[in-house]
């Protein structure tokens, strides 16, 4: 698949940025999602360095979550900062992994996403619960590279 634009429908986009805005409104936590056509070498630092360049770093709590996804290479990587890599177990990054994998393997890559932010949401919620003093410090909008 060539094109970033085609890898996902305008409604399904939205659909994804409205799960990570549900996902969002029981946690301080932030989650992100960015796409590309090929992450060129190796998935996961180009994962960091897309982490870095939406500075996703500068989150208060260090809470924030990346869903990067590399459309040719057929590879997703999810990346959380280090307050969350903190508190959570191995097991919790696997879990997600595997509910993003399994709908990707189906071609269903909305729902893929879409059951990874859920849980990433779930999993953040039990770490950094949502207060009155949260505000949203990072766009829920799709990125693409």
């Amino acid at each position: 698949m060539a094109d970033v634009e085609a890898f996902l429908k305008a409604s399904e986009e939205q659909d994804i940025v409205e799960a990570i805005r549900i996902a969002e409104l029981n946690t301080s936590g932030e989650i992100r999602v960015h796409i590309e056509k090929t992450s060129k070498d190796d998935a996961d630092a180009r994962a960091l360095d897309v982490f870095y360049t939406l500075k996703m770093d500068n989150t208060k709590l260090q809470n924030a979550v990346l869903i990067y996804v590399a459309i040719d290479d057929k590879t997703f990587v999810i990346y959380g900062d280090k307050g969350i890599n903190n508190v959570v177990s191995d097991e919790f990054w696997e879990s997600t992994k595997n509910a993003i994998q399994t709908q990707f393997k189906s071609g269903n890559f909305k729902q893929g996403l879409i059951d990874g932010i859920i849980k990433s949401g779930e999993q953040l919620k039990q770490y950094f619960p949502y207060t009155d003093l949260y505000k949203n410090e990072l766009t829920n909008e799709i990125s693409k590279g």
